[in-house]
């Protein structure tokens, strides 16, 4: 059924993902959006053993949700990027809401051109060609020791330092997750 479920959603993202020609200036699109459970947001900061005054970034962050709780129950400095206006309206009015606004930010910007080489934890939910994508920029950028949390799908050539499955019934389209922690 996972398989299934996963070829579906693969599927529908290949059909959804933009590429880019050499000098298109539009950001290039990685993933569609498909918000991670908030029990798996919880067990991926928990498995990047983020703390409090670290900094995370969220690589491709839809509505916020990793940032928020990165910020709200894990006291780090939390910077989300993402390139969908609207979602990124969303997840700055959500931050507001909360009053998040010292400890959470969202940047609109193509997450190729960010600057990498500041966090202690960064987390992704792409897709495996988009993890090629970014593999390099964090190989060349992430400082050492920064931990990488991968949601469902693994760096080609990199060693998981741990790997769990998080199961999440309520999740009715992906009930389990798989996540990856790599160790800069």
């Amino acid at each position: 059924m996972r398989k299934l479920v996963l070829s579906f959603v693969l599927s529908a993202a290949a059909a959804a993902v933009v590429l880019l020609g050499a000098d298109d200036p539009k950001p290039l699109s990685l993933a569609p959006y498909y918000p991670t459970p908030t029990k798996v947001v919880k067990a991926m900061l928990e498995l990047g053993e983020l703390k409090p005054g670290e900094l995370l970034y969220d690589l491709g962050s839809g509505d916020g949700r990793i940032v928020i709780m990165a910020a709200q129950q894990f006291g780090a400095k939390a910077v989300g990027f993402e390139i969908d206006p609207k979602l990124v309206y969303q997840s700055r009015q959500r931050i507001k809401k909360r009053k998040l606004t010292a400890l959470a930010t969202i940047e609109q910007q193509d997450l190729m051109l960010a600057d990498l080489s500041q966090p202690d934890l960064i987390t992704v939910f792409l897709l495996p060609g988009s993890n090629d994508k970014i593999q390099p920029l964090l190989e060349d950028q992430v400082k050492s020791g920064a931990r990488v949390v991968s949601h469902d799908f693994t760096f080609r050539g990199w060693e998981a330092e741990r790997e769990i499955v998080v199961e999440d019934p309520e999740d009715e389209a992906m009930p389990i997750h798989k996540l990856f922690l790599y160790r800069h």
